[in-house]
């Protein structure tokens, strides 16, 4: 539940500019191909590493329904997640709720040949990074803006 209006929140999450105010490790959005209505609209996300590195990964929006549903599935092939990953789609779900917006959030990650076996492992690290992602979308859309200096106030 976030204490947002519905069309708020699809705003800003059917937005890629916006990822890095609250997707985890999104340091930024680089090339960036929106489409009408959303749907096939294409983006870069550079993550950033708890090293420090950075690694791009693509993504392409699956479908995008007005301020009910959206989403996206990273491009796998020929990206450094082939290894590990066979496929990756997140999928969100909004409804309108009392007092806010109810927001439900899945990923369904498949693995590819050794790395199944540590498909624990890989449900923990998901299950954090989409708690992460809804905190971080509640903290976007209900942040105070920040007071302006008095100088500006008094002009």
């Amino acid at each position: 539940m976030i204490a947002a209006e519905p069309d708020a929140v699809w705003r800003l999450l059917s937005d890629p500019y916006h990822l890095p105010r609250w997707w985890p490790r999104v340091s930024r959005v680089e090339n960036i191909h929106e489409r009408r209505r959303g749907s096939g609209s294409q983006w870069t996300k550079v993550l950033e590493a708890k090293s420090g590195k950075h690694v791009r990964a693509d993504y392409r929006c699956l479908y995008s329904r007005d301020g009910t549903a959206y989403a996206w599935e990273q491009e796998i092939e020929n990206s450094p997640f082939a290894k590990v990953l066979k496929s990756s789609v997140t999928r969100f779900d909004l409804s309108p709720a009392e007092g806010g917006t109810q927001v439900a959030v899945e990923q369904d990650q498949r693995l590819r040949g050794m790395s199944r076996l540590g498909g624990f492992m890989l449900r923990r690290a998901t299950g954090e990074q989409l708690d992460d992602a809804l905190s971080g979308l509640e903290r976007a859309l209900t942040a105070t803006p920040e007071p302006e200096d008095d100088d500006e106030r008094s002009a």
